[in-house]
């Protein structure tokens, strides 16, 4: 556990890219396999079950400390993080242990969640007399599933790459699918040559693209570059190996049995072939994404849901055929290829749920703008640019494939709720909520965490702070005088929402401090701004309908489609 505490104070204490990359190549080189192999779990953003919930966990922080319950209770408010707030509230330990990690994990931390309360309770206080404070820091964020390190994946892939002695592209892909926190899959993780770099169920590393601010020109001649529609589904891989069918997402999970549609497609392929492509809520065109949410997190999927929300594999890429990789070809060959098979498999097979996404021509730069501009009357948020030479990489990289948005809409709002925020945030009030007016009153449309600088956060930090006018637990209501400018993709009807709305990828674009909260947006400009789809109204409202009891965790995927 002290080699994993100090792993994270160390990527906790800087910011530099090369001071993280050390320090995790000396943690993967000096821990024991069956320590690196949770550690590595918990650095790549996996978390476990919570097992208390935070009314106990404070009950508990506050008996084993010896403190009130409001003190507690202050101190969370303070800090923002109950995990950091028990480290510091408990007493020291007259001398800690150095028990490894893995035997913390496998025999506390993993039986936790099937004990009794009490016996809960008895293992959690031996477990705090036992830790020092940063490793108490540590454990309970473990423990609550709070647990987060400032290192991107690409960091981790880099270290592992260098430990092991493969190349980036090869420890990408070992990583993806389906690998346990043992000894055993560690030390085959970290091999020099690993037999699993041919496992049949592993998916490649996505290839991601960047968002294209500058004008389109600055590409250079746009013949050496295939457009294509932004589509607004689940990025997903399909794999025919063999004799299996597997569908993986971006978010490296296995979704197969929630899309029979695509397992039927999957099964008509030849063995040996991997497509890349877009799960899309489809009849006779695309449907809005708030229909694919039906899908989502549905472990059985019924035959009204099928017939409710039939999807389709949008394929654009071909990444494996006969069961060679063909990531290092061009994509005019990749799409050539893709293309025949998809054509011979509708051939034989009309009805699969399988297309490919269709290539948009454009003569020049300047028509090109004219096509993307349009997006949204294909239901799709823009376009994908890529070059036509390029192979498909591993990650986001610059310079290949840009996704090129539409312009997204615009509304001032009024901030009316704030709480603080997490991390390094915790003592600044930095999650706003945003309302418009409607009848009178405004209504809250939109949570917002990111678009001020820092000046600009601890100025609405110190206003919040002397307007507040009530509290509901973390929550400040404050004065309604601050109006922003709201950047977002869409809008869509929701029934899980006081105001009817749910606005998509919303951010603070600006700070209008030319305007007063009375001239802000109403309700009814909002929803003025959702897109229609007459042809599939019907289905829609059937579908929200039948989803007002579900409760999926929409921000899991919110960024799943996006490449």
């Amino acid at each position: 556990m002290r080699r994993f505490t100090q792993l994270y104070s160390e990527l906790d204490r800087t910011t530099k890219t090369n001071a993280k990359l050390d320090a995790l190549v000396r943690y993967f080189t000096d821990t024991p396999p069956a320590d690196a192999a949770w550690g590595l779990l918990f650095i790549s953003g996996h978390t476990l079950p919570r097992a208390i919930s935070s009314t106990a966990l404070r009950d508990w922080i506050a008996e084993e400390s010896g403190h009130p319950p409001w003190l507690v209770d202050e101190s969370y408010s303070e800090v923002g993080d109950l995990a950091e707030a028990a480290a510091l509230l408990l007493p020291d330990a007259p001398e800690s242990s150095d028990a490894p990690l893995h035997e913390l994990v496998e025999s506390r931390l993993l039986p936790l969640r099937d004990l009794p309360l009490e016996s809960r309770r008895e293992l959690l206080s031996r477990t705090w007399r036992e830790l020092d404070a940063e490793q108490r820091l540590v454990w309970n964020k473990l423990m609550i599933g709070s647990f987060r390190v400032g290192v991107s994946k690409t960091l981790v892939v880099r270290a592992l790459a260098t430990v092991a002695g493969v190349t980036a592209d090869v420890m990408a892909h070992r990583l993806m699918g389906d690998w346990q926190p043992t000894e055993a899959d560690y030390r085959r993780l970290m091999a020099p040559h690993d037999q699993r770099d041919d496992a049949h169920g592993r998916p490649y590393p996505f290839y991601l693209a960047y968002q294209l601010d500058d004008p389109p020109a600055t590409l250079g001649n746009p013949s050496d570059w295939q457009a294509e529609w932004k589509w607004d589904g689940i990025r997903a891989q399909l794999i025919r190996r063999a004799g299996h069918v597997l569908i993986w997402s971006r978010g490296e999970e296995l979704i197969t049995d929630r899309f029979p549609e695509v397992l039927t497609v999957g099964r008509a392929l030849p063995d040996g072939t991997v497509l890349d492509g877009e799960i899309l809520p489809w009849r006779d065109g695309a449907l809005p994404f708030a229909l694919l949410q039906r899908r989502i997190g549905r472990k059985q999927v019924t035959p009204r849901l099928l017939e409710t929300v039939p999807v389709v594999f949008m394929a654009y890429d071909l990444l494996e055929q006969d069961g060679r990789d063909l990531r290092a070809l061009p994509l005019s060959e990749r799409r050539e290829k893709l293309e025949r098979l998809v054509t011979g498999l509708r051939d034989d097979q009309p009805a699969l749920a399988i297309t490919v996404s269709p290539v948009v021509p454009f003569a020049d730069w300047d028509e090109a703008i004219a096509l993307q501009a349009r997006a949204t009357e294909h239901a799709a948020e823009g376009f994908m640019l890529k070059r036509r030479d390029a192979p498909y990489g591993v990650g986001r990289k610059r310079g290949a494939w840009w996704k090129w948005k539409v312009d997204p809409h615009h509304i001032d709002a009024v901030l009316i709720y704030a709480q603080r925020g997490s991390g390094r945030r915790a003592s600044l009030y930095t999650d706003y909520t945003f309302g418009v007016w409607h009848q009178g009153e405004l209504i809250p449309v939109a949570k917002a965490y990111s678009g001020l600088t820092d000046a600009e956060i601890h100025e609405v930090d110190r206003f919040v702070r002397g307007n507040t006018i009530e509290r509901f637990g973390p929550v400040r209501v404050v004065r309604p005088e601050l109006v922003f400018e709201l950047a977002f993709e869409r809008v869509q009807e929701s029934t899980r929402h006081k105001s009817g709305v749910a606005v998509r990828f919303p951010r603070m674009a600006r700070w209008r401090k030319d305007k007063p909260a009375s001239e802000a947006d109403t309700l009814e400009n909002v929803k003025a701004l959702i897109r229609q789809v007459p042809a599939v109204e019907p289905e829609a409202r059937a579908a929200r309908a039948a989803s007002r009891t579900d409760r999926v965790a929409k921000d899991l995927y919110s960024d799943l489609s996006d490449p």
